[in-house]
């Protein structure tokens, strides 16, 4: 018989088990309408199930046209511009913005507002939610960098102050903070700020030790989430029969052939019943 493990440290990371709450207690009222402002998380089978109990996404064109209701607001948080939108149409927020999130806000706005001439660059993902959130608070201006390459486009000679979304790799941010004290100007500031979530980051040595465990792993997740892409990268780097899937339906019995051990795990958006749906399919497949 395969053995079975379910990772501990996967599953949703505080922010989105805090907004999922948020959005279940609200139901739980029968609101005649619960909206929330982009996908409440990047995980297609939770939202389907949200959905199912009136959950209603909406983008930001569809937010500007409705007027008297309730707006849940998703833990990756929102610039400045959705809040004045909200009061002028008179909009209650249900503000589901992680903390970690809500700090770094107003870390960059703060510093926008010290060094308005400085370069506030922002190592993330460009249009990422969050990120969408961060550079809002310079009213646009901030820089964004996705990688090295990006950060050659800098002006050196110009003040610098860098800052992460913080579901971003820890390591890749060391090599781009790295790349810029090798090249800022001696007139020129540069400073660095560790924004990454730890309860993220943490994960990637214990992902990475649980899929070296395994003959199999299986990585459940969303394949827009951003922390997604990151872990199931170190799943396969440390094991090559690492396999990436949304649901249950996506497993393949063929890559069971010789294996003696499975691991399941996922992102921090991956609800705990999709990987538990995922382990009870592959024991009945394998009962037959």
């Amino acid at each position: 018989m395969v053995q079975i493990e379910i990772d501990s440290g996967s599953g949703f990371c505080f922010g989105v088990t805090t907004a999922i709450k948020k959005a279940e207690e609200e139901l739980s009222h029968g609101v005649p309408s619960l909206y929330c402002l982009g996908d409440i998380v990047h995980n297609g089978k939770e939202v389907e199930r949200l959905h199912a109990q009136g959950l209603v996404t909406i983008n930001h064109d569809q937010l500007a046209e409705l007027h008297d209701v309730k707006v849940l607001l998703r833990a990756h948080g929102e610039p400045p511009s959705t809040y004045a939108l909200a009061r002028q149409n008179n909009i209650t927020l249900i503000d589901a913005t992680c903390p970690v999130v809500l700090q770094l806000q107003r870390r960059i706005k703060r510093q926008y507002e010290a060094s308005p001439q400085a370069q506030i660059v922002i190592f993330g993902k460009n249009g990422h939610a969050e990120v969408l959130g961060l550079v809002g608070q310079t009213e646009g201006h901030a820089i964004v960098v996705e990688n090295l390459d990006d950060v050659k486009r800098l002006d050196f000679t110009r003040d610098i102050y860098l800052y992460s979304q913080t579901t971003k790799n820890l390591d890749e941010f060391h090599e781009i903070i790295t790349f810029i004290q090798n090249r800022i100007a001696p007139t020129a500031t540069f400073r660095s700020f560790d924004t990454i979530c730890r309860q993220v980051a943490n994960r990637i040595p214990s992902i990475a030790s649980f899929a070296a465990r395994h003959d199999l792993i299986l990585f459940v997740s969303g394949r827009k989430s951003s922390n997604g892409r990151v872990l199931f990268h170190e799943c396969q780097r440390k094991n090559a029969r690492s396999y990436h899937i949304e649901s249950p339906a996506e497993i393949d019995m063929t890559w069971l052939d010789g294996v003696e051990t499975i691991g399941i795990c996922g992102a921090t958006s991956t609800p705990k019943w999709l990987m538990e749906q995922c382990r009870d399919r592959i024991l009945a497949m394998t009962s037959l």
